[in-house]
C-alpha cells in the first residue's frame, strides 16, 4: 500500500467547483486502485506494508484525459506524412505515446483518427508506455472532405496519405448513406470506441473550404444510427455553422473545434445534450506556423478570428466543455496540458477547464473507472508544484513532478512508487517473447 500523505492541495476531479478542492488529505493506493481518500493521519508510519510519500508541498490532480488526440501524426507536411506511412512509423508513435504520458501528464487519450486496436493493445499489454487509448481509428469524410488529402492534382487511383488503409484501419473516405453504414460496421468490428466524422471542411486539408458542407443529413443520420446500434457515440469535426448545425440536428454527441458556433447553435447543442471540444491551443499554433500554403493560411485566419468568441458562447450557454489538444503539428505531443492554458485564456474558469480534462471527460468518453481521485477508481494522478490549478502553464516549467498511471510512477522524482521505464518495458517484452 502507498499513501500520498498530507497533500497540500488536492483537486479530486468530481466537479468544477471549489467543493472538489481539499487540503491536508491522504490518498491510499493499493496496486492500481485508489482505495481511500481521508483527512491526514499524522500517526501513519512506514512499514513493510505501507510506503508513505510526503506531499505536503504539492498539488495533486487526476491524470489528464485528452479528448482529441492523434498519436500517429507529427505534422501535415508531405515528408511528415511519408514518415508516418513508412516502416519507421511505430518508432515515432512509441515516442509520441511515451511523451504524451510522461511529459504531457495524459493518462487517458481519445484518439480521434489514426490509432488502431493494435496500438491500443500494445499499451494495455505493457509493450509500449503511453496513455490508455479510446480509439476512433478513422476520421470519416466524403470525397474531397477533410480526410481527403489527395489535393487538386489527384489521380483517380491515388490513396489519401492521411491514415492510409491498412490492417485494422479501413479508408477514411466514404460516400452515400449505405456505404457510411457499412464503414461504421467495419470500424466497430475493428474495435473502435467511437466514430469520428467531418461535417465541415477543415483547416489543413488541401482542397475544401471551412464553410463547405461535408456529409449530407442522410449520411450523418445513417452514421449516427448505425453507431448507436453498436453502442458507440459520434464525434464531429465541425468548424462552419452548417457543419455544426448538421451535427447537432442528426445525432452527433461531441462537436469539435466549433469555430463558427453562434449563440443559437450553442443553445441548441446544449438542449440536445451535446458536448464540445474546442481545441483552442492548436488554433493559436496554426496561426504561428509559417510553412503553410496560402490556401491553408487563409483558412487559419478565418477560424482564429472567431474561435475565442465561439468558446465564450459555448461556456456562457452552459455547454459541457472537454479538453482536447489536437496535436497535429511538430512539438505539440507531450505538451498536451497547454490546452488548459488556452481554454483559460479564452475566458473559462480554471476549475471548469480542469473538470473537462478529468472527471467530466472520463464520463463522456466512457472511461468511467478513471478521471477522479475517489475510492475504487484507477490510480491515475499527477503530483505537481503549487499553483498548477490556477495556472496550468506551471506544467511547462517543470511543474509535473510525477505522473502516476495505474499506480505506477513514470518520472522517478519521488521515492516510494513502483517505477516503469523504457528499459523495464523492453526487458519485459523480451521475457514475454521468450
Amino acid at each position: 500500500m502507498i499513501v500520498l500523505s498530507n497533500i497540500g492541495k488536492l483537486y479530486d476531479g468530481t466537479t468544477s467547483t471549489k467543493n472538489s478542492i481539499r487540503t491536508s488529505v491522504d490518498v491510499f493506493i493499493n496496486k492500481n486502485t485508489i482505495e481511500m481518500v481521508s483527512p491526514h493521519d499524522a500517526n501513519l508510519r512506514c512499514s513493510e506494508q505501507l510506503a508513505i510519500i510526503d506531499c505536503s508541498q504539492y498539488t495533486v490532480t487526476p491524470g489528464l484525459i485528452d479528448c482529441h488526440g492523434h498519436v500517429t501524426l507529427q505534422g501535415f507536411s508531405t515528408s511528415a506524412l511519408e514518415t508516418m506511412n513508412s516502416q519507421a512509423a511505430l518508432l515515432y508513435i512509441e515516442k509520441i505515446l511515451y511523451s504524451t504520458l510522461v511529459d504531457g501528464g495524459v493518462t487517458t487519450m481519445r484518439d480521434v483518427g489514426g490509432a488502431t486496436h493494435f496500438l491500443k493493445r500494445m499499451v494495455d499489454e505493457g509493450m509500449m508506455i503511453g496513455p490508455r487509448l479510446k480509439i476512433a481509428i478513422c476520421m470519416l469524410s466524403p470525397t474531397g472532405g477533410h480526410a481527403d488529402f489527395r489535393g487538386c492534382d489527384r489521380d483517380p487511383s491515388d490513396i489519401s496519405a492521411l491514415w492510409m488503409p491498412g490492417p485494422g484501419r479501413p479508408s477514411s473516405i466514404v460516400d452515400g448513406p449505405w456505404e457510411c453504414r457499412k464503414r461504421v460496421r467495419e470500424l466497430a468490428a475493428c474495435g473502435a470506441d467511437l466514430i469520428k466524422i467531418c461535417t465541415s471542411g477543415g483547416i489543413a486539408s488541401p482542397s475544401d473550404m471551412l464553410e463547405h458542407r461535408a456529409f449530407t443529413k442522410e449520411e450523418i443520420e445513417a452514421i449516427c444510427d448505425e453507431a448507436a446500434a453498436k453502442g458507440l457515440r459520434v464525434a464531429a469535426h465541425a468548424h462552419s455553422k452548417s457543419g455544426i448545425e448538421l451535427a447537432i440536428n442528426h445525432g452527433v454527441h461531441d462537436i469539435q473545434h466549433i469555430s463558427f458556433m453562434d449563440e443559437d447553435l450553442a443553445e441548441r447543442a446544449c438542449k440536445m445534450g451535446c458536448t464540445v471540444t474546442p481545441t483552442s491551443w492548436v488554433m493559436h499554433k496554426l496561426a504561428e506556423t509559417e510553412d503553410l500554403s496560402t490556401f491553408v493560411k487563409e483558412k487559419v485566419q478565418q477560424a482564429v478570428e472567431v474561435h475565442t468568441q465561439a468558446v465564450h458562447l459555448a461556456n456562457k450557454t452552459g455547454l459541457r466543455i472537454l479538453m482536447g489538444t489536437d496535436p497535429v503539428l511538430p512539438g505539440m505531443h507531450g505538451k498536451n496540458y497547454m490546452e488548459l492554458v488556452y481554454l483559460i485564456a479564452d475566458g473559462i474558469e480554471p476549475l471548469t477547464v480542469w473538470f473537462g480534462a478529468t472527471g467530466l471527460a472520463a464520463k463522456e468518453i466512457g472511461q468511467d473507472d478513471s478521471g477522479t481521485i475517489t475510492a475504487g477508481k484507477r490510480a491515475d494522478l499527477l503530483i505537481c508544484k503549487p499553483g498548477v490549478l490556477e495556472k496550468p502553464e506551471v506544467m511547462a516549467e517543470g511543474g509535473i513532478l510525477e505522473v502516476i498511471k495505474d499506480g505506477i510512477g513514470y518520472h522517478g522524482t519521488l521515492n516510494g512508487l513502483p517505477r516503469k521505464t523504457f528499459a523495464a518495458t523492453v526487458r519485459e517484452t523480451v521475457e514475454y517473447r521468450l
